[in-house]
C-alpha cells in the first residue's frame, strides 16, 4: 500500500467519515461499577494486551486517515503502568497539520492526584469523569467498595491542573434517579458540565438491565418541572445532545441510545486493549487489528481499517426488555468505556 493510499479518509458505506477513536488501554479498573462489570470480573492476561508502542502505532494510523479526536479509555486507563507516557507521545500530534485536534480521557478520577499535571502538560484540555452519586454509602454500593473521597480528590486535582471536567452519570432506576437534580446542581456550582447516560445492555453484569433502565425522557420531564432547559447546537463529537440549564448556568448533556437513537451521525469507532476494532458499540462484530499489525505491519493494519469501516453497521440493536439477554456479550470495561 502506498503512503498516499494510507491517508485516504475512513468513510463507511453510509457516507459517515470516522473522525473519533475511543482507544482502550486496559480492561482493568480499581472500581467495580454495577452497570459496567461483574463483582468478580475475569480480567484479561496482560500478554493479550497491545503494547504501548502498538497502541501508538494504531492511533497514528487512525490520525493519518483523518481521525482528529482520540479519547483514552479503559477500564480505568490510569491504572495501566506507564500509560501517561503513551498519552504524552500522542499529545505530540496535537496541532499538527492533519493531526489531532483533541486528546482526552474518560476516568473515574481516583488516579488524578498522581497524574493530572502530566495530562495537562501533554496537551489535554478536558476530561470526562464518571460520577453517579454524591452519597458516600450509595457510591460504595454502586462501585462495590469505592470511596467517594478518592473521586472528589481527583476532581480537585484536575481543576488545579487546569483540566476542564465533564461529569458522566449513568441514570439508574431505583438507584440514583432521586439524586440527579442535586448532582447536576452541585456539578454546575463547581464549574463542571454534566452528561446523563441511559443504561446500555452491554455485557453480563449479573442483573437484568430492565431493572436498571431509566429512560432519560422521564428524567428530562422531571427536571423541566423546576428548570428551563434550552437546547444548544454545539457538539463535542460524541452522541450527547446538550442543553443550558438557565437556573444554574451550566451545561447538561443527554445520551439516549434507547429512547433517542443517535446512530445516523455516528463518526466513532472503538478499539479494545487487545486490538479488536468495534465499529459499533451495540453490535458483536469486530476486526482484529492486533493480528493485522503483527503479521503484516502497517500495510496490513490499514487494510484492516478499510475492512472494519466498510462493515460498520447503520445502527445498534439494543434491547432492554425484561429478561432480554445483553445485546452484546463483551463487557463495557472490555469494550472501552
Amino acid at each position: 500500500m502506498s503512503p498516499a493510499a494510507t491517508r485516504q479518509p475512513l468513510i463507511d458505506s453510509f457516507g459517515r467519515q470516522i473522525r473519533y477513536l475511543r482507544l482502550s488501554v486496559t480492561d482493568r479498573c480499581d472500581l467495580r461499577c454495577v452497570y459496567c462489570m461483574k463483582a468478580q470480573p475475569d480480567f484479561l492476561p496482560k500478554s493479550e494486551l497491545l503494547s504501548l508502542e502498538e497502541l501508538e502505532q494504531v492511533a497514528g494510523a487512525f490520525v493519518d486517515r483523518g481521525v482528529s479526536k482520540i479519547r483514552i479509555t479503559g477500564g480505568e486507563p490510569l491504572v495501566r503502568r506507564d500509560v501517561v507516557t503513551l498519552i504524552e507521545r500522542l499529545g505530540g500530534r496535537l496541532g499538527e497539520t492533519d493531526g489531532l485536534d483533541e486528546l482526552t480521557l474518560t476516568t473515574n478520577a481516583t488516579q488524578l492526584p498522581r497524574f493530572a499535571d502530566r495530562l495537562a502538560s501533554a496537551g489535554m484540555r478536558r476530561i470526562n469523569v464518571s460520577l453517579d452519586t454524591l452519597d458516600p454509602d450509595r457510591f460504595r454500593r454502586l462501585t462495590r467498595g469505592g470511596q467517594l473521597g478518592d473521586t472528589l480528590a481527583g476532581l480537585t486535582a484536575a481543576s488545579r491542573a487546569g483540566l476542564k471536567v465533564k461529569l458522566n452519570a449513568v441514570a439508574m432506576k431505583g438507584e440514583n434517579e432521586d439524586e440527579l437534580p442535586d448532582l447536576i446542581a452541585w456539578a454546575h456550582d463547581q464549574g463542571h458540565d454534566v452528561t446523563l447516560i441511559e443504561v446500555m445492555p452491554i455485557g453480563d453484569v449479573g442483573l437484568d438491565r430492565a431493572i436498571q433502565f431509566l429512560p432519560l425522557t422521564a428524567v428530562r420531564e422531571r427536571l423541566e418541572q423546576d428548570w428551563t432547559l434550552t437546547p444548544l447546537a454545539e457538539t463535542t463529537g460524541g452522541p450527547a445532545r446538550y442543553h443550558r440549564v438557565e437556573e444554574t448556568g451550566g451545561k447538561l448533556g443527554l445520551i439516549t441510545p434507547l429512547t433517542g437513537n443517535f446512530c445516523a451521525g455516528c463518526n466513532r469507532v472503538r478499539l479494545t486493549c487487545t486490538g479488536q476494532l468495534h465499529a459499533c458499540l451495540g453490535q458483536e462484530g469486530s476486526v482484529d487489528l492486533r493480528s493485522a499489525l503483527r503479521e503484516r505491519g502497517l500495510a496490513g493494519l490499514h487494510a484492516a481499517l478499510d475492512q472494519a469501516v466498510a462493515e460498520k453497521p447503520e445502527a445498534h440493536d439494543f434491547d432492554v426488555r425484561p429478561g432480554a439477554a445483553p445485546s452484546v456479550t463483551r463487557s463495557m470495561a472490555t469494550t472501552g468505556g
